[in-house]
C-alpha cells in the first residue's frame, strides 16, 4: 500500500496508472475508519482496478462551534484497516496542502442544501462540495463511492457531478449498521452508554414512518408527524433536531410521495450529533443499494 501526501505526487501517480489503463475507484473519508468505510472500500474493489482512499478531515465543513479540534483522529489504526482491506494508495495531506492559499475560494451550493442538514449548519456543504472539487481534480477517479447514512451528501455529489461535468460514476453503498440497527459512525464513540442504549430508536423511527409507506400511506406531512411522535416518545437523552421527509435526491417538499423518498432525522446528544435516514421508492420499498442503482436516472 503506497501512501501519498502531496496533491503533485498523486496526481502524477493518477495519471501514470491511468495511461496503463487502470480504472481508479475513489473513497473519499475523513478518517478512523469503520465498517461503513470498509463496505465502500470493499464495493471500490469489486468494481475498479486502483482504490484510493483520502483521509483529510477538512476544516472548511466545520462551523464554528463545531467539533473540528476533537473530531476522532487515528492514522496508524486508518493505515492498518486500509492495507487489511486490499486499499492501493492512501491520500493523507495536511490543511496546507489542500488549502495552500488558505479559504480564499469556496464553492457555493445553492441546490439540495436548505434543508436536513443544511437548514442547521450553514455553509456545511460549501466545505463538503469544495474539498471534493480539489480531490476530484486530483485524484481524478472514474467512481467514486458514498455511503447513503449521509444521503444529503450523496444527493449534493451527484448535483456537484452534473453540475461540473465531471465523468465520474456515483456509487451510493447502502448503510452499514450495528446489529441493534444504529447506523456505523465515527461519533458513536463520544455517547454515553445510556446515549448508545436509547439511539437504536433513531433507526426504529425511521421503520415506522416506512411501515406506513408499506401500508400504503402517502402523505409527507402524517409520516412526519408519526415518526416524530416516536422519537418524542422514546428519547430521554438525545434532542430532536429535524425530522423530515422529502423526494430524492432533488430533497424537495412533497405533499404526496411518488417515486423515490428519503425519511430522515438528526438528534443531538451532548457530545454527539446523530443523523440516519432511509431512502427507498413506493413501488419497491427497497433500501440502500437496489435503489443507489438508479441514483443517477432523471
Amino acid at each position: 500500500m503506497q501512501m501519498i501526501y502531496s496533491a503533485q505526487e498523486m496526481n502524477r501517480t493518477i495519471q501514470q496508472l491511468k495511461e496503463k489503463g487502470q480504472t481508479i475507484g475513489f473513497v473519499p473519508t475523513m478518517g478512523y475508519l469503520h465498517e461503513g468505510h470498509q463496505s465502500l472500500i470493499r464495493h471500490a474493489k469489486a468494481m475498479c482496478d486502483i482504490v484510493v482512499l483520502s483521509i483529510f478531515v477538512n476544516p472548511a465543513q466545520f462551523g464554528p462551534n463545531e467539533d473540528f479540534e476533537t473530531y476522532p483522529r487515528d492514522i496508524k489504526r486508518d493505515k492498518i484497516i486500509a492495507e487489511k482491506e486490499g486499499v492501493n494508495i492512501v491520500f493523507n495531506p495536511n490543511v496546507d496542502e489542500m488549502y495552500p492559499l488558505g479559504e480564499s475560494m469556496l464553492v457555493t451550493v445553492k441546490d439540495r442544501v436548505d434543508v436536513l442538514c443544511g437548514s442547521s449548519r450553514p455553509g456545511h456543504f460549501d466545505g463538503v462540495a469544495t474539498i471534493l472539487v480539489k480531490l476530484f481534480n486530483i485524484v481524478m477517479p472514474d467512481k467514486v463511492f458514498f455511503g447513503l447514512k449521509d444521503a444529503q451528501q450523496v444527493a449534493v455529489v451527484d448535483s456537484m457531478i452534473k453540475n461540473f461535468h465531471y465523468p465520474i460514476q456515483l456509487v451510493p453503498c447502502q448503510t452499514i449498521r450495528e446489529k441493534d440497527g444504529l447506523a456505523k459512525s465515527s461519533r458513536n464513540i463520544r455517547l454515553s452508554s445510556d446515549e448508545r442504549k436509547e439511539a437504536v430508536h433513531l433507526y426504529q423511527g425511521l421503520k415506522e414512518g416506512l411501515l406506513l409507506v408499506n401500508k400504503g400511506e402517502r402523505s409527507a406531512a402524517h409520516i412526519k408527524s408519526q415518526v416524530t411522535l416516536y422519537l418524542e416518545t422514546h428519547l430521554r437523552l438525545g434532542k430532536i433536531d429535524y425530522v423530515e421527509v422529502l423526494g430524492y435526491p432533488d430533497l424537495q417538499s412533497k405533499e404526496l410521495l411518488n417515486g423515490r423518498f428519503i425519511i430522515a432525522c438528526a438528534v443531538q446528544y451532548e457530545h454527539a450529533r446523530l443523523i440516519d435516514n432511509i431512502v427507498a421508492n413506493v413501488n419497491n420499498k427497497l433500501e440502500g443499494e437496489p435503489y443507489a442503482a438508479n441514483i443517477n436516472e432523471k
